[in-house]
């Protein structure tokens, strides 16, 4: 089985493919949307009690590591406005559902997040676009 990444814009596709990559993860489907500062502003109302925008918010779903059918691994919410990189945002939100938290790991996120993003500095050999995968 492939991660089915239909349900995240073509332009986040590899990024969402190589964490997934990082994590192991083979199977399961992801979902990636990019909303408005006042959408992000309802979700980390309602997720964290904020009312305030962010630039990437990510809901697992599926947190078991071995399913008998595809997993649903979560949905990944990016405020463009609120993000100094979409492509980063999207990592980010990815290895959350992923089960890394940044604020509970001693930086082993971030330093993956960091090293996933120097991959994606090298030329994008995928051709994503109408890749269901």
């Amino acid at each position: 089985m492939t991660a089915d990444l239909g349900d995240v814009p073509p332009r986040l596709r590899r990024a969402a493919r190589a964490a997934l990559d990082a994590c192991d993860v083979q199977d399961g489907h992801l979902s990636v949307e990019l909303v408005d500062s006042e959408r992000i502003r309802e979700l980390n109302r309602d997720h964290r009690g904020r009312d305030a925008p962010t630039d990437v918010l990510s809901f697992p779903l599926d947190e078991r590591t071995h399913t008998y059918g595809p997993r649903e691994l979560g949905d990944v919410f990016i405020c463009e406005a609120y993000s100094d990189d979409v492509i980063e945002a999207t990592v980010h939100g990815v290895l959350h559902l992923c089960g890394f938290d940044h604020e509970e790991d001693d930086g082993k996120m971030l330093d993956l997040q960091d090293e996933i993003m120097s991959w994606l500095d090298g030329p994008d050999d995928d051709d994503d676009v109408g890749d269901n995968e």
